[in-house]
Formats: structure tokens, sequence, C-alpha cells
């Protein structure tokens, strides 16, 4: 069950092989695998991707549901990316960028579930810290990545939320009976995760 203790958390504690990896690596594994991806956008090699993804969720023991929630979100904009992309290029382009987008999803899901939040920050943060030279601030840059990296699940959990709620109120086939409440629940969240940062004094 993921660790709710903070707002800022959607850990899934583990004791996988994929748990067990440094953040540090999972991390750059996830860039490398993503600038990989993206630069081929092949059908083939999105599908590889997906599936290396989802193999990742079965080593990690996590339930293919987390994989499903890290998409489902998306799900209009895949649909809009798809058909622009097969309209301005062909079939096969427009697959392999979605591919593409899916296979990032999953990893950053994946990611997200098996790496604390304190041990994602304190890895970007030594990755970062040649840049201070330069001005580089990397303990904010590394909380702002982890953030965005915790979004991926934290919102799919959210709109998984709204959707059980619009179940329960019987109204299934109503748009707005889904985003008004994922709309709410996300303001709240980020509500919370503002005073966990001030409170941490990271509000600056």
């Amino acid at each position: 069950m993921a660790d709710r203790s903070s707002p800022l958390a959607v850990y899934v504690p583990g004791a996988s092989v994929v748990h067990r990896l440094p953040a540090g690596a999972k991390l750059l594994a996830l860039v490398a695998a993503g600038a990989a991806v993206l630069a081929i956008a092949s059908p083939l090699a999105a599908g590889i991707a997906v599936a290396t993804a989802l193999l990742g969720f079965a080593v990690a023991r996590l339930s293919l549901r987390y994989a499903w929630r890290g998409v489902r979100p998306t799900w209009i904009f895949l649909i809009g990316i798809f058909a622009f992309q097969w309209w301005s290029a062909d079939l096969a382009r427009a697959l392999g960028v979605v591919g593409s987008i899916v296979a990032l999803l999953l990893a950053a899901a994946l990611v997200s579930l098996t790496t604390r939040t304190t041990d994602m920050i304190d890895a970007i943060v030594w990755l970062l810290r040649p840049l201070r030279r330069v001005g580089v601030d990397p303990d904010r840059i590394a909380l702002q990545l982890a953030l965005g990296v915790r979004a991926v699940p934290l919102i799919a959990e959210l709109a998984e939320t709204a959707r059980q709620a619009q179940y329960a109120r019987g109204r299934r086939g109503s748009p707005r009976a889904f985003a008004v409440p994922l709309v709410v629940r996300a303001l709240r969240r980020a509500d919370a995760m503002s005073d966990a940062l001030h409170a941490r004094g990271l509000d600056d």
C-alpha cells in the first residue's frame, strides 16, 4: 500500500530488486531511456520501451493497476497527439510518438513508486552538486524534479478517486462529474504540498 504519511509521498514499500536500486541509478536510467526513446520514436522502439517498463512493474511486484493509473489520466491528450502525428506525418510516426510518451509515463511512475522522496532528492542533489560552482542551486532543482516525477502517479491517484466518486453518484457518462472533483482534489493536494514545503522552509 502506498505511503501517504506525507502529501509528497506516493512511495509503495517493497523489497524487490527495483526498490533496492540506488535512486541515482534509477533517475539516470530514466533520463537515458527517455532521451533514447524520444530520439528514435519508432513503433518498435516504443513497443520495447513499454514492454520493458511493464517488466519493471512485474519485477518490483507492483500491480499493473499502478501502471494503468499512470497512463489513464492522459488518454485524451494521447489521442490528440496520435491524431495530429498521423495527420501531419503517418501512422508509424503516430504510434512511435505516443508509444514513447506512454513508455516514459510508465517509467516515471515506476521510479516514483519504488523510490522514497528523500532518496530521490538526495540523489539529484548529489548529481547536480558540481553545478554549484556556476551558481546553480542543486537543492531547489532536486525538489522541483522530484515533485515532477511524483506528479505522474499522484495525478493518476486523484483521477482514480474522482472516477470512483463519479461512479458512486451514477454519472459515468458526465465529463463534468469527473473533471470538477479532479480539479478540486488537485488544488487541495497542491495546497497540502505548499504547506509541507512551507514547513520545510522551501517556499521561497
